[in-house]
């Protein structure tokens, strides 16, 4: 099966042996996308703002490949804390209608840059 690589400009570079995201069949693999802003290297502060910024990653690298949010078939949301969740599930939700992809959140002891937030998603072409 042939083996696609997705890089954008507009979502943060990787800083480490690994793509933004792979497509292999009619599937795409995303790497977890922490709340960077990829002009600047700016992290907001607030979870909402962190999450805001994690979807606006994941959204540029699917328009990278063609697709869109409504191709999302599951996402992992890793928090730092998860007495964020309720804050975080209130944005997430707003970046989705009626389509909602599986999930699943754990909370982890530390993200990368410390942030508050990192989301891994797999979308398809179907």
């Amino acid at each position: 099966m042939e083996r696609k690589t997705i890089q954008t400009n507009k979502a943060p570079a990787a800083i480490g042996p690994y793509a933004q995201a792979v497509v292999v069949g009619d599937m795409l693999f995303a790497s977890g996308q922490i709340p960077v802003d990829p002009a600047t290297g700016a992290v907001p502060e607030t979870i909402g703002e962190q999450t805001a910024q994690v979807f606006a990653n994941i959204q540029a690298i699917l328009a990278e490949a063609g697709l869109t949010l409504d191709n999302l078939v599951k996402t992992t949301v890793f928090l730092k804390d998860m007495n964020d969740f309720a804050a975080m599930n209130e944005v997430y939700a707003s970046f989705f209608k009626e389509r909602f992809p599986a999930r699943s959140t754990v909370e982890v002891a530390r993200l990368p840059k410390d942030v508050k937030v990192e989301i891994e998603a797999v979308a398809s072409f179907r």
